[in-house]
């Protein structure tokens, strides 16, 4: 049987597994951030009915620059931006390596700062750019100074930075973003997929679109519009970035059906985003809960709490959970597990396993 060994694999991918998460049949899953609320009936309902009226024209090609799709998505960001400040496509990951194919490519670097998105590595890896980790502090945290230093000795093409940053939760502070913006002649791209869930008074890299012509923010419908099945992603940055990505971007990539069902969710924002306070509402419950256990917690502007392992065992508690019905994620920081805030009842069949294992 041939083995990958046996293919002419790019050396940069050899020794290199693909990004995922299990997908378990427990009753509870809580590992891989989705929304753990199902779509509202009046949300689906125009759904339904947008799909219904593309499905006859399957037969031609969708609009290949998703125009009015741009439109209603600048229109939900605000901040002065229209249609071509914006770029949509399969995901926020999609968006990521058209930057990368774009702004990266063999014999360019990019720069990033773990604990974070481990996609972003992959993704220069599939790019042939060379990846550079910046580290970011014993307390997970990052600095201005510490981010700058890092850009000035490297001087990558492309600085990747997440904010709120996954896996940890927290939301990088404007002055971050800022900075690194301010020391380098490459692209910044800010990851901001969980921009949603941030705690009252956050401010986002959307407020410098405008002043930095190199910076771009990325986002994605999966998490607080709850379409993680619609896959749709998208950039705001300047017109001449939206221009640029397009050199790269693949003839008609977004189908008419995602585009369709992403307008009727963006025409029905209210609804769709009417869960996002409850997920807060649990995320917040589990942060509180598990200080009051003398667990370590990192503080979380997003759907996800980053937790401290009991006795410092991530490996063990992760499977005592899964034995408990719970599925969590070990996402491999020594000592450190990741829980999804999903449901009250998910919610406390978490804390009620865990707390069997204290």
């Amino acid at each position: 049987m041939t083995s990958l060994d046996d293919l002419p694999l790019r050396d940069e991918l050899r020794g290199m597994t693909p990004y995922g998460a299990p997908q378990l049949d427990v009753a509870v899953r809580l590992n891989t951030n989705e929304n753990s609320y199902p779509l509202p009936d009046e949300a689906v309902a125009a759904m339904e009915k947008a799909l219904s009226a593309v499905l006859r024209e399957l037969n031609r090609y969708p609009d290949r620059d998703a125009v009015a799709l741009r439109t209603d998505l600048a229109a939900y960001l605000g901040h002065g931006l229209d249609q071509s400040n914006v770029w949509a496509a399969n995901g926020s990951n999609e968006i990521q390596q058209e930057l990368l194919q774009t702004f990266g490519g063999p014999g360019r670097t990019a720069l990033g700062f773990t604990p974070s998105y481990s996609m972003h590595p992959l993704l220069a890896a599939g790019t042939g750019t060379a990846w550079v980790d910046g580290r970011r502090g014993a307390d997970f945290g990052l600095t201005a100074e510490h981010a700058v230093e890092m850009v000035r000795r490297h001087r990558p093409d492309l600085v990747f930075l997440c904010s709120p940053n996954n896996p940890t939760g927290t939301a990088l502070p404007l002055e971050v973003v800022e900075a690194v913006a301010g020391a380098t002649d490459g692209m910044v791209v800010v990851d901001e997929a969980y921009a949603e869930f941030a705690r009252p008074g956050t401010v986002f890299a959307l407020s410098l679109i405008q002043r930095y012509p190199r910076l771009v923010v990325t986002r994605t419908m999966s998490k607080a519009f709850a379409l993680a099945g619609g896959r749709v992603g998208y950039l705001a940055a300047d017109p001449a970035v939206v221009d640029a990505v397009q050199l790269v971007r693949l003839p008609y990539h977004l189908s008419a059906l995602t585009q369709a069902a992403a307008r009727s969710a963006l025409a029905h924002t209210a609804a769709l985003l009417s869960t996002v306070d409850a997920v807060k509402a649990q995320r917040d419950r589990i942060v509180d809960t598990l200080r009051g256990w003398a667990l370590p917690v990192a503080d979380s502007d997003a759907n996800f709490v980053l937790f401290g392992a009991p006795r410092g065992d991530s490996k063990g508690t992760w499977q005592a959970l899964l034995d408990r019905g719970v599925l969590i994620r070990d996402v491999g920081l020594p000592g450190w597990l990741r829980v999804t805030a999903g449901t009250p009842e998910e919610t406390t069949a978490f804390l009620n396993a865990l707390e069997e294992l204290l």
